[in-house]
């Protein structure tokens, strides 16, 4: 590796995050190669630059990259001796810089590390003749095209100078050969001078002619933006020129050329006027347009919706524009700039409707987008608005010589806006059909073949969505006036529509032809108005629309005609309602029916014009004058009458008794009459109403209030005589003197008496304090007795699922009859304090024994359905079991446990005591009788007569028990003899003697015997098996058997243990006599009894296995 390019190795490696790999790859290939030892050994080459391009490569080159934006690296000579591993520190540079800086970095390394390189004469020395001069004159050639070059990006114009002014500044102390050649320098200089004046001359000229209106020229649309860089870029590179032309370079041109009095010394004067009259231009057309363009920027930062209010102070400011500068008073200027604000505008709204979103909502709602397109065709209009006022202004300044007009053809100004207006408008009328059209989804027409008719516009609208969903999809922007497949796509949507149009057409004169009256036909107006104003449609249903004129005519003729025919006749009213009030009610309805029809012709006449309005007008005004005439006649009549009624009402007693000494308002009837004409009076405004009935209908509200407070304490006062209880009146009968004796001072007041309302009022209460009393006493009699009630419900027995007999929830019962009891004394001691009753009293004592009487019953009820429970369930044609015994075996013989005699019947008579018992748990509510309700049911001779009726069905039970158990008893032999014994007979006399037999032969058994023996107790295993588990006595005792036979089981399995063992025995016996004698005589016979083989074949037959020694025994 090439030790000199260790510096860039390390700086490139780091500046470019490269691997070492990728570096040595990079400078062995032989391109590269050639590249970089040209820039090390040739003096030639100064400068070396080392790029990253876009797919990551690197690139290494004498030249500076092109289209280069990402970093460089410059590796720069400062010598011109060969570069060696030894002085490549001290003879190269190396830095780093940004594409975009590139022409500032060769400026740089020029001005800064190349010219003054070359210009030192300690450099140079060594250089043959002439080359240093011709190294610096190209460096300076370099130098000045990047300038220019930067100068063109930056948007300045640079002014290049002449290559002879640094050979005349390098060599201006040399003295010359001669003369001659002092004069040939000079006219090379000269000329160079003129040359850089015309180049001067050129580029001021080319830059002076640039002017902001080329953009629009060329067909763009450039925004106002465009406009003020222009200006600011014109106004920079003009100081730029200006800062040129006064550096000591351009000084020294002009100074040459004036000394030499060129002819170009007036090109150069021009260049300074022209550059100085620019400037003056720049500086006041920047300064007018800076209010403009701060005006437009903060419109742009603003919501679209504030725009409308903010454009006739953008116009202002273009107008003092106008006025105030000196140089862009000009039609073309201005006409330019408001081109480019309606641009901006025009864009502003495009990216305010979102382009594509305009259309978006086409098939679910297009209302959002309508109200967008409204807002932007506003906002536009309030621009043309603004400019029209602003231009009207400048007329008037005009005349008042103060300026010039805007005298230039408003077209070139909004010919753009313009188009962009047609199109939205074009967009919003599609909107708008489209939202109208989107109602049909809505619609449902009524009367004949309505769901037919309904289901046909369902049809059309649902065409309609799939021709609005074609265009909502559409992929070009519907905000750009330019794009023809818009166009396009909005000409077919257009021939849809006029399709859809026709067909609703024929639905609707159907619709129309079927309805026979105006509110059909106005309820097609109103259901399809929205659609009604299109052309094509209102012109085909014009005949509809007028006969629905006819129609509206034609009803209002009949409610002339049903007037007439109607007036004269009384059962026309109604009868709920005073006839003269009817009467008025009924005109009003016929002027309603009129003014109804008359509302349809409105409906209709929004959409027509025809000559029939001034007739329909008069017909309903006939009308109305006819029901007026009536409505007088009838108030004059009823005025009378009703001034004499309310005359009498009002000279009536508030109260009376009738016959039956029952408490009534008087006049009640007609007081509610008099009442409610009144109050249709009151409803009409040209009522005069006479003296009578004047002075009830200013006292109406109060007479109404007393009336009501009567009717209230007429009603309390009737309510507790008519709920009154035998024992209950003595208590309240006091307080029944006191109100009578109040109420009859009522009967001395009538409707006109001074007070009436405060007495009444006073009354009232007294009457609502004794119903309240009464009633919460009763209502307290009232939960006395549904507590009571509710004892019939409590469970003191109950069933085990659905056999057995359980206690019920008896704690829980015996706690809430407790509890309840205690309510029950806690509410006779409050309804004593309502009625202000003596404990001592008789009519108390009377009441608590009528409230002891419900309880002792309640109590009754209780204990008589918990008995019944007993006597119902104990019935021998019950389906259930009741009672629970099981019978067990014990040393004794068998036993029911619990017993069937004392146990059952001690377990009842303590279920019944229970039972009893609940009944002493409340306290006695009477004072005047003694012993609890338990002592007093116990007496009771139903209970008792159903009590031993319980009694008596479990005698019954317990001797078919007792008989069930003595079946069993011929199975007592087994638990009753001594096995020993028994055991002991058979093997003395292979039988069991019979009791008469004294003395018997002794015979030793046989294998049969055991045999037989066995065979006897198996079978008698199989029987005892084979006993029922339960049995039920008389249908509700459950007798379980199965401790007894599991018990009588066990007793059998001894006895054949008895048999088995002895067996077993027996071949164990055997097996060892066989073993010892095994080895003496194979053949010995075995000593034993049985024979060893038919004893284990009687074992296995019994089920009896061998032991584990004696199977082993045998296998040996």
């Amino acid at each position: 590796m090439d030790e000199r390019m260790d510096p860039v190795r390390s700086f490139a490696v780091s500046s470019f995050g490269l691997e070492e790999e990728r570096w040595r790859e990079f400078v062995l290939e032989e391109d590269n190669q050639v590249v970089f030892n040209s820039f090390f050994h040739s003096p030639d080459y100064t400068n070396l630059f080392i790029s990253q391009n876009a797919e990551h490569g690197l690139s290494v080159g004498l030249d500076f990259p092109q289209h280069v934006q990402t970093k460089v690296i410059c590796v720069s000579r400062t010598s011109r001796e060969a570069v060696t591993k030894d002085n490549v520190k001290k003879t190269s540079i190396i830095q780093e810089v940004h594409g975009a800086d590139a022409k500032s970095f060769i400026i740089a390394v020029s001005e800064e590390v190349t010219c003054p390189l070359l210009s030192n004469p300690e450099t140079s020395r060594s250089w043959a003749v002439g080359l240093a001069e011709e190294a610096l004159r190209f460096m300076e050639r370099q130098r000045n095209e990047a300038l220019v070059m930067k100068a063109q990006i930056e948007g300045r114009t640079f002014l290049a100078h002449p290559d002879a002014l640094h050979d005349d500044h390098l060599h201006g102390n040399a003295v010359h050969d001669n003369t001659e050649g002092r004069k040939l320098s000079d006219m090379k200089l000269l000329h160079a001078c003129e040359s850089t004046i015309m180049e001067w001359a050129e580029l001021v000229s080319e830059f002076l002619q640039q002017d902001s209106s080329q953009p629009v020229l060329d067909g763009l649309d450039p925004l106002p933006s465009e406009e003020f860089n222009f200006w600011g870029i014109r106004l920079k590179n003009l100081h730029f020129i200006q800062q040129q032309l006064r550096s000591d370079r351009a000084q020294r041109v002009a100074s040459i050329v004036q000394r030499a009095e060129s002819v170009y010394w007036s090109t150069l004067t021009h260049i300074y006027t022209d550059v100085q009259e620019g400037l003056e231009e720049a500086q006041d057309v920047t300064l007018n347009l800076n209010p403009v363009q701060e005006k437009l920027e903060e419109l742009e930062r603003m919501e679209y919706q504030q725009l409308g209010d903010n454009m006739a102070a953008v116009m202002e400011e273009v107008r003092l524009v106008w006025t105030r500068s000196e140089f862009y008073c000009r039609p073309c200027r201005v006409v330019v700039l408001l081109q480019e604000i309606c641009t901006l505008f025009i864009q502003m709204s495009r990216r305010f409707l979102r382009g594509g979103d305009v259309m978006g909502g086409l098939v679910s709602d297009p209302g959002p987008g309508l109200d967008d397109v409204r807002l932007v065709i506003w906002t536009l209009q309030t621009l043309k608005e603004a400019y029209s006022q602003s231009r009207a202004q400048l007329e008037q300044q005009k005349q008042d010589g103060d300026t010039q007009s805007w005298d230039f053809p408003s077209h070139l100004v909004f010919f753009h806006l313009d188009n962009f207006l047609l199109h939205l408008q074009s967009i919003q009328e599609v909107l708008c059909v489209s939202l109208q059209l989107h109602q049909l989804d809505s619609a449902v027409l009524s009367g004949v073949g309505g769901h037919v008719w309904t289901d046909v516009v369902q049809e059309m609208y649902q065409d309609f969505l799939s021709h609005v969903t074609v265009l909502s999809d559409c992929t070009c922007d519907p905000t750009d006036p330019d794009d023809q497949n818009i166009q396009l796509h909005l000409d077919q949507f257009w021939v849809q529509v006029s399709d859809l149009e026709s067909r609703l057409v024929s639905v609707l004169s159907k619709a129309f032809e079927d309805g026979c009256a105006s509110s059909s036909g106005e309820k097609l107006v109103k259901m399809f108005g929205f659609i009604l104003d299109r052309p094509l449609i209102r012109d085909r249903l014009r005949p509809h629309l007028i006969r629905l004129e006819e129609l509206v005519l034609e009803e209002l003729d009949r409610t002339k005609l049903l007037f007439y025919s109607q007036r004269d006749e009384s059962n026309t009213f109604s009868r709920f309602t005073p006839s003269a009030a009817a009467g008025l009610c009924w005109t009003q309805q016929l002027r309603l029916r009129a003014e109804t029809s008359m509302n349809h012709y409105r409906t209709v006449q929004l959409y027509m014009d025809s000559g029939a309005s001034e007739l329909v007008l008069q017909r309903f005004q006939q009308i109305v004058d006819l029901l007026q005439d009536f409505r007088d006649q009838v108030r004059t009549g009823w005025c009378s009458q009703l001034d004499s009624d309310c005359g009498f009402i009002l000279e009536q007693p508030l109260i009376q008794i009738n016959q039956q000494g029952m408490l009534g308002v008087n006049c009640s009837r007609k007081l509610q009459v008099a009442l409610r004409e009144l109050r249709h009076v009151s409803m009409e405004t040209d009522v005069e109403l006479r003296p009578h009935a004047a002075r009830l209908f200013t006292c109406r509200d109060d007479i109404t209030e007393s009336y009501l407070s009567l009717s209230h304490m007429v009603s309390c006062y009737e309510q507790v005589l008519s709920d009154v209880l035998p024992v209950e009146l003595p208590l309240i009968k006091d307080q029944l003197q006191d109100l009578n004796q109040n109420l009859s001072e009522l009967q001395r007041y009538t409707w006109s008496s001074e007070g009436v309302q405060q007495l009444v009022e006073q009354m009232r209460e007294k009457v609502l304090l004794f119903h309240s009393t009464v009633s919460q006493a009763r209502a307290n009699m009232a939960a006395m007795t549904h507590i009571i009630q509710g004892w019939a419900e409590l469970q003191l027995l109950q069933r085990s699922g659905n056999s057995l007999l359980e206690g019920g929830d008896t704690e829980e019962s015996y706690r809430r009859l407790r509890e309840e009891g205690q309510e029950l004394l806690r509410l006779t001691q409050v309804n004593r304090s309502l009625y202000a009753a003596e404990d001592s009293s008789e009519s108390w004592i009377r009441y608590l024994d009528h409230i002891d009487d419900k309880v002792q019953d309640g109590l009754f009820q209780l204990v008589f359905r918990s008995l019944h429970f007993l006597f119902d369930n104990m019935n021998p044609q019950s389906c259930s079991v009741f009672l629970a015994v099981c019978l067990q075996l014990q040393e004794t013989g068998s036993v029911f446990e619990p017993s069937v005699g004392g146990g059952l019947s001690d377990l009842l008579q303590t279920i019944i005591s229970d039972v009893y018992t609940a009944a002493s748990l409340p306290q006695r509510i009477s004072v005047s009788r003694h012993g609890n309700y338990q002592e007093s049911l116990q007496q009771s001779p139903d209970l008792s007569a159903l009590e031993q009726e319980v009694m008596h069905r479990l005698l019954q039970v317990r001797e078919e028990a007792e008989r069930l158990a003595a079946g069993l008893e011929r199975y007592s032999y087994l638990w009753q003899s001594d096995r020993s014994g028994v055991m002991q007979e058979f093997l003395t006399y292979s039988r069991q003697l019979a009791p008469e037999e004294l003395e018997a032969e002794e015979t030793p058994p046989t294998l049969k015997d055991f045999q037989r023996e066995l065979e006897s107790l198996h079978n008698l295993s199989r029987e005892v098996t084979h006993l029922d588990d339960v049995i039920v006595l008389h249908s509700w005792l459950q007798v379980d058997l199965r401790p007894f036979k599991d018990a009588l089981l066990l007793v059998v399995r001894d006895w054949r243990h008895l048999y088995t063992e002895y067996l077993l025995d027996s071949v164990s016996d055997s097996l060892q006599q066989v073993t010892h004698h095994a080895g003496d005589d194979e053949e010995s016979p075995s000593s034993s009894s049985f024979p060893l083989a038919e004893s284990i074949i009687l074992l296995e037959a019994a089920g009896v296995e061998l032991p584990e020694h004696l199977s082993a025994q045998l296998q040996c």
